[in-house]
């Protein structure tokens, strides 16, 4: 429930009177005198979804210049509110959907001080960035736990739907410079790393597991966004837990962020474009996912024909957050294919090595590893080679092997990827078996 106070202006009183009758509202009304002028102050409760109707009621009633205050109420003893409940409850459970006015207020709390923004998403950059450089996942998840993104994220849309051109603009701007922000961090923190020797300069970077997932994004990183966006609108408008929802949403930007400054500190700059490429799509999925769920959930100009000032900023933001993740989902997409083509080539290459290896000439041989590997152009990369390592006493490079291993492989897979096959050569120390020596023949099959 919440409970309602209105001060009316002077020569407004029948006015909202007559709105509140009309609903048949159980109310107070007292005149005061204020500072400037006399008003009459009307208190009253009402069930949470009645709170919209009602303020736009006022509003079409010409009320605009009131002073209005929304509080929550713990419980109403009267058989005349429970009558007013069950109408607005629609006969089922009473509703808590957020109405669009408090919504507004609620958006914009969870918006904190540029000063304090700002503060806190330097300290998620260097602890991401740390987290990356040193392959920890529990530090990467301890960034975004302290990133203050949610309210960014929620406010742009809210201020689209309910015409706010203020809180709008705030959104879409701390988002930029939030991204920015850590962007610009992590490239100084990967610099002083890369310079003290921390990380060694010259080594390719994005073999950290932390990083790899984030420089090639693929199809399946848009599910992450996307969720955050829906969870952060239903958190907002339904009452559930906001502080998981921001870590879900900081999970979206601030690791991929952190990967743009740490790739580009190491002078990778294809890698950094793909991790780039996540974050801009992160940022588009998360604003089209809350955009439409707002939509969804009734935040939104009512009637097919009304002509409303929020209708043609939702429909324009709609198309552009639709058009951007079309035009970036076409690189994601061969980016996917690519990997599940590497799945379906390491499936063949085992299978095709097992079966060579059957063979009698090759008694003294086992299968100790299939590798299928990329090359390192980033963000889409392409199948390089497949890397066959073969495990025996006295193995010495089997010509026949290789070549016979890339015929199966060639046959069965698109292209013609490079086989390099690589032998393990051991030897017997009592019972236990001792790697000595690594022999690597290719065959490209030109």
């Amino acid at each position: 429930m919440r409970y309602l106070e209105i001060a009316v202006p002077e020569g407004r009183r029948r006015a909202v009177l007559d709105v509140l009758e009309d609903e048949g509202i159980e109310y107070v009304a007292s005149d005061e005198t204020s500072g400037r002028a006399r008003t009459t102050v009307v208190r009253f409760p009402v069930p949470i979804r009645a709170v919209e109707p009602i303020l736009d009621r006022l509003s079409e009633a010409g009320i605009d210049d009131a002073r209005v205050v929304v509080i929550d109420a713990e419980t109403v003893v009267s058989s005349e509110f429970d009558d007013l409940l069950e109408q607005y409850s629609h006969g089922g459970a009473s509703g808590v959907r957020t109405s669009r006015q408090v919504l507004r207020t609620k958006a914009d709390e969870l918006t904190p001080a540029f000063s304090i923004y700002v503060v806190m998403l330097l300290i998620s950059a260097v602890v991401a960035t740390a987290g990356l450089l040193s392959d920890s996942p529990a530090v990467v998840v301890g960034s975004m736990v302290i990133a203050p993104l949610l309210g960014p994220a929620l406010a742009a849309n809210v201020g689209i739907v309910t015409g706010d051109d203020e809180l709008r603009s705030t959104g879409f701007r701390y988002q930029v410079v939030g991204v920015a922000v850590v962007i610009s961090a992590s490239i100084g923190l990967a610099l002083l790393a890369r310079l003290a020797g921390l990380e060694p300069a010259g080594i390719d970077i994005v073999v950290v597991a932390e990083l790899q997932e984030r420089v090639s994004p693929n199809l399946f990183s848009l599910a992450v966004a996307l969720g955050a966006g829906i969870a952060g609108i239903l958190s907002l408008t339904r009452g559930f837990s906001e502080a998981i929802v921001g870590v879900m949403i900081a999970a979206a930007l601030i690791p991929p962020s952190a990967a743009v400054g740490i790739t580009t500190a190491w002078g990778m700059y294809g890698a950094a474009v793909g991790a780039f490429v996540l974050v801009v799509v992160n940022v588009l999925s998360i604003n089209a996912a809350a955009l439409l769920t707002l939509w969804v959930a009734g935040y939104r100009p009512q009637g097919l024909f009304e002509v409303s000032p929020t209708r043609t900023a939702t429909f324009t933001y709609a198309t552009i957050f639709g058009v951007g993740l079309l035009v970036l989902a076409a690189p994601l997409a061969g980016i996917t294919l690519v990997e599940f083509q590497t799945t379906q080539l390491n499936s063949t290459a085992e299978e095709a090595v097992d079966e060579v290896l059957e063979d009698p000439q090759y008694d003294g041989l086992e299968a100790e590893s299939v590798e299928v590997r990329l090359d390192d152009a980033y963000p889409l990369r392409s199948i390089d080679r497949v890397v066959v390592t073969v495990r025996g006493l006295d193995p010495g490079p089997e010509p026949e092997l290789g070549e016979r291993v890339h015929e199966r492989v060639d046959a069965n897979a698109d292209g013609s990827p490079i086989v390099e096959v690589r032998y393990v050569v051991a030897e017997e120390r009592g019972n236990e078996r001792a790697d000595r020596l690594t022999v690597t023949r290719t065959v490209d099959g030109s």
